[in-house]
């Protein structure tokens, strides 16, 4: 069992939550200040599933909350279109994970969990075809602890790529400009990114 705090209390936060409770951890969730800093200090690890354009200033103002915690990052900070949509990206040449781990440097960061509609994020079988699933961050400790965490979130071993460093957020984030595309394109239908080898 580990203590996750997730920050965020809308559909990509409540279902996290719910799954990895389902899983056996000791969860809170947190929607907006005051609760937030007590949720960060207390958890082992920390979730991100507040809005990408806001995650920077928000996580930033929690750096002593923060300081020796692993953050999973799962936002992606776009500027969206008229219809709501992803229209482009808030950090173009840098990532939001970047930018979370220039700002907290005590705190390894973990990307993952970007390349997909949220459902999929905790129920990964639910796709008729094998999805892919992607880590970037630059403490190897803490991508294990978050590789468990897919694991328990219903992710097989297979289906989970280790890209490398921090960087390498910068290439899944830039996915998310498929997502309006492909919504139009099919529907709001679950659906993930998928590495064919």
């Amino acid at each position: 069992m580990t203590t996750i705090a997730v920050l965020g209390n809308g559909r990509v936060g409540g279902n996290l939550a719910d799954a990895l409770t389902r899983a056996g951890h000791e969860v809170t969730v947190a929607g907006r200040a005051p609760g937030t800093a007590a949720a960060a200090r207390t958890a082992r690890i920390v979730i991100n599933a507040t809005p990408g354009d806001s995650s920077l200033e928000r996580l930033a103002a929690l750096r002593d909350e923060l300081r020796g915690k692993i953050l999973v990052d799962v936002s992606n900070a776009t500027v969206d279109g008229p219809d709501g949509l992803p229209a482009d990206l808030l950090y173009p040449g840098s990532s939001l994970a970047e930018q979370l781990q220039e700002a907290l440097p005590e705190t390894p960061v973990v990307k993952t969990l970007n390349t997909m509609l949220f459902p999929v994020m905790t129920a990964p079988a639910m796709l008729t075809q094998t999805p892919s699933v992607f880590l970037s961050g630059e403490d190897p400790q803490a991508k294990q602890a978050v590789r468990a965490l897919l694991v328990d979130l219903g992710w097989r071993e297979g289906w989970i790529t280790d890209l490398g460093g921090i960087r390498t957020a910068r290439a899944t984030e830039a996915a998310i400009l498929f997502v309006p595309h492909v919504i139009r394109s099919r529907g709001f239908a679950p659906f993930a990114i998928s590495v064919a080898v």
